[in-house]
């Protein structure tokens, strides 16, 4: 196998899927041109295929840096443009390229070898620390590389993360399987998450003056005229690599593109030109194929429209890789991000949004975007599979939620309300969010103090009345859960004072903060190495008496299975609970379902021009999205069943991740280390282990309960989704003169045939999954626990190294976190 590869899966603590990597030739070469799909086949589990792309990230801004350290004259991006565009697989040629040229591949001229490499760029991650658990690459610090205007926390999460990595290190070395186990432990107090905050709002809402505004970079995000494409997902968070302006540009694949443009020109032959008027679709695609190619698109072949000559600009798009962009300045970035994300369709220039999946814009020395990522999201997904599927993650995964208008107009705008409407289920119960927040923009345009406060306060009441109508969100929403804004970006430019009444964007500033705060990244992070560390002085002291230990041992299993007891009844409960709503449900949906359906295939005022969006829906499993519209039928279908757990899944899962009956048993779970302190003083240190390891697997179990619940929820309609796709693929191939009645009819006869056993099949695969959590954290529990209980009290340990000085420094971290906030270790001590 490929040595470069095998040395950088082993840096990665990746060492399981090296045969995988063999199986499927991923050589040196393929390495940094690996696709998202490629990875995710390598490495179907999240957690491994987070830490390799967490570490490819970081091998590629090497290859960056130094291409932009010794750039390479001529070639494609040669100049000035090349030292700012190039992206950082540009290294990288692609097979095609290496074989044509019959030269082997390598790393720029100026790199040291490619073991050297993996080995020096992964000893920054593990010296820092693992990277931050995050859906974009996360950056992380070099070391030296330190911020300006960090906070006392931040230097000393710093200076435990360099002493935490140099423990790790050393235990390299070490091939006992305690050391073993400490390396992954130490590699566990990496994973940070960060919040997303969802920005919806239609073009000309002021979504981007808003983040603008918030960021306090007036010129980051483009706006003005030109027209905000729908379609691309722009992230806004914090460059905490470097004290640059980046740009990431991701596409989507090659293959997408070329299925589009056949379904596209499928799409222009089948409709009328009658059709073509009304039709939303038809002039959508128009648009998208005008941006790209211009005129040339309408006479020339699929094939010919992938063709090499018309992606020049963007060579990154045609090797599956990303563009970086890289400046000083805001105001340098905008320009470059606007044909990626906008379009003017007057101007006669090719934009390059059709073939974008996500932009992510980074911003140097943001204090407020520290842990949090702003994304400015699509009103209802797209029609693209994967772009589609990307909004569906990211929209699940907020956890506050922006629904942008314009003052003057936010409590009849459609839009925004839709918005809420179509999404409230994703982002409730099949997601986790906690805060909507209406931001009613341009409140600027009074010179009346008095009647701007008074308009203000109005527009207030009136959303909230508003709010107050949405029986359908209020299902998953309470009304503390939302809250109103009234902002002006102009204004706060213009004056940047706390006290400005036209703008609440400090308010909207403080909450992100707030979310940042929530974290407590530091506190966290050195709890868990002066339990770490507390462990491994534990062993090296040794002085362990074999019948106290095993009588220490036996107490802490015994306490264990007692305290699991407590959690197995609970959720056991939970299960009984389930299983009655789901059962009540499944009559209902055998009652309700043909007649929710019927009204979701004849809309008012549908008549013949429903009959296009009808089959839209039908080709892609049930579902079809324009810019304004939207139509889910196993959604209508599945109502039923989803509406019987929504109270109960709400309770149960809240998402807080604190509350409900399962969270709470989970919280409530200690081992009651600090009696048996005072009972066992000798084994103080293993001890203080053992309390931080019940913090961690707590900590780790409510998020996989918080990740597993949104799949739980969503499974009923994908169920509904999976039975009746014959049916949608039947439906659709109807033509001519009285199809849309015929499509209407074919699935209103396959529901009827299936929904005795389609509605029990939902229901059993729900329960299926909740037995599998409930047997999952059970087993992560006791399995944690009995490996950390086992390994701490053993007493061959003492050919440990000695981190004595290591452990005086970072307990010294910890008694003066403790002793600052009284409060910052609720679980710690029992």
């Amino acid at each position: 196998m490929d040595e470069f590869v095998r040395s950088f899966l082993n840096k990665c603590n990746l060492t399981e899927w090296i045969e995988k990597f063999k199986e499927q030739e991923v050589d040196k070469e393929s390495l940094l041109c690996l696709g998202e799909n490629d990875i995710e086949k390598l490495i179907p589990k999240a957690g491994p295929r987070a830490r390799f792309m967490k570490g490819l990230r970081e091998l590629e801004n090497q290859v960056c840096e130094q291409e932009e350290a010794h750039p390479k004259q001529g070639g494609a991006h040669g100049g000035e443009r090349g030292q700012e565009e190039r992206g950082c697989r540009a290294a990288v040629p692609s097979h095609q390229e290496a074989q044509t040229s019959g030269a082997s591949w390598m790393l720029p001229e100026d790199l040291p070898s490619a073991d050297t490499t993996c080995e020096n760029e992964l000893n920054v991650i593990k010296r820092k620390g693992p990277p931050a658990e995050t859906d974009s690459p996360a950056k992380i610090k070099r070391q030296g590389d330190t911020a300006p205007g960090l906070s006392k926390d931040d230097l000393i999460l710093d200076e435990v993360k360099n002493v935490i990595g140099g423990v790790h290190d050393t235990l390299t070395l070490e091939k006992t399987k305690l050391s073993v186990f400490l390396r992954k432990k130490i590699w566990d107090l990496g994973t940070e998450k960060r919040d997303l905050v969802g920005v919806f709002g239609k073009t000309g809402a002021g979504k981007s003056s808003l983040i603008n505004a918030i960021v306090e970079e007036k010129d980051l995000l483009p706006t003005g005229s030109l027209q905000a494409c729908t379609t691309v997902m722009i992230k806004v968070e914090a460059n905490t690599l470097r004290n640059k302006y980046e740009a990431e540009i991701e596409f989507i694949s090659k293959e997408e593109w070329k299925d589009e443009l056949w379904s596209l020109k499928n799409l222009f032959g089948e409709i009328s030109d009658e059709e073509k008027i009304d039709d939303e679709e038809y002039n959508e695609n128009i648009e998208k194929m005008t941006a790209l190619y211009g005129d040339e698109w309408k006479d020339k072949s699929p094939e010919t429209l992938m063709e090499p000559k018309y992606f020049k600009e963007i060579p990154e798009f045609l090797r599956s890789g990303r563009k970086i962009m890289q400046v000083e300045s805001a105001q340098e970035l905008a320009p470059k991000v606007l044909k990626y994300t906008r379009s003017d369709s007057k101007d006669g220039q090719r934009w390059f949004w059709p073939l974008v999946k996500c932009v992510t814009v980074r911003v140097p020395n943001s204090e407020i975007l520290e842990h949090v990522t702003l994304v400015d999201l699509p009103g209802n997904g797209d029609r693209n599979k994967s772009r589609d599927q990307m909004w569906k993650k990211i929209v699940a995964s907020c956890s506050t939620v922006w629904i942008v208008s314009e003052i003057n107009r936010a409590a009849a705008d459609r839009d925004a309300w839709d918005i809420l409407e179509t999404t409230c289920n994703l982002m409730g119960n099949g997601g986790e969010c906690q805060n909507i927040h209406f931001i009613c923009t341009k409140c600027d345009d009074d010179d009346n103090t008095d009647s701007i406060l008074t308009r203000n306060q109005k527009a207030k009441d009136l959303m909230r009345k508003e709010f107050s109508k949405l029986h359908k969100v209020k299902k998953q929403f309470n009304d503390d859960c939302f809250e109103v804004f009234t902002v002006s970006s102009k204004e706060f430019f213009k004056q940047k004072k706390l006290t400005s009444v036209e703008t609440e964007i400090p308010k909207l500033q403080e909450l992100l903060r707030g979310l940042n705060d929530q974290h407590d990244h530091t506190r966290n992070y050195v709890c868990g190495a002066y339990g770490i560390l507390s462990l491994i002085k534990g062993a090296k002291l040794g002085n362990m008496d074999p019948l106290l230990t095993a009588q220490l041992s036996e107490n802490l299993t015994r306490i264990t299975e007692l305290e699991l007891q407590k959690v197995k009844l609970s959720m056991d409960k939970m299960f009984e609970v389930f299983k009655k709503c789901l059962s009540e449900g499944v009559e209902e949906s055998k009652t309700k379902a043909e007649l929710v359906l019927k009204k979701k295939l004849n809309p008012k005022g549908g008549g013949r021009n429903f009959h296009r969006p009808l089959k839209c829906a039908l080709q892609n499993s049930g579902i079809h999205k324009t810019k304004k519209k939207q139509i889910n039928l196993n959604e209508a279908i599945s109502s039923s069943l989803t509406e019987s757990i929504d109270e109960e899944f709400r309770r149960t899962f809240p998402n807080d991740a604190k509350s409900g009956p399962l969270y709470g048993v989970i919280h409530a779970f200690s081992l009651d280390t600090n009696r048996l302190v005072q009972q066992y003083k000798m084994f103080e240190l293993q001890l203080t282990f053992i309390k931080t390891e019940v913090t961690n697997v707590k900590a780790k179990l409510c998020k996989n309960i918080r990740d597993r619940k949104k799949i739980i929820y969503c499974s009923l309609t994908e169920t509904v989704k999976e039975t009746m796709q014959e049916c949608y693929s039947e439906a659709a191939q109807h033509r001519g003169a009285g199809s849309l009645e015929k499509m209407r009819r074919t699935v209103e006869m396959h529901l009827q045939n299936v929904k005795d056993t389609m509605f029990h099949k939902a229901k059993d695969e729900v329960l299926t999954q909740l037995k599998d959590l409930m047997d999952d954290v059970e087993k992560q529990l006791r399995d944690t626990l009995q490996e950390s209980i086992e390994l701490s009290f053993k007493t061959d340990h003492q050919s440990i190294p000695d981190f004595e000085r290591q452990y005086v420094l970072v307990k010294k971290h910890f008694d003066d976190l403790s002793n600052k906030d009284d409060l910052a270790w609720p679980d710690l001590f029992d």
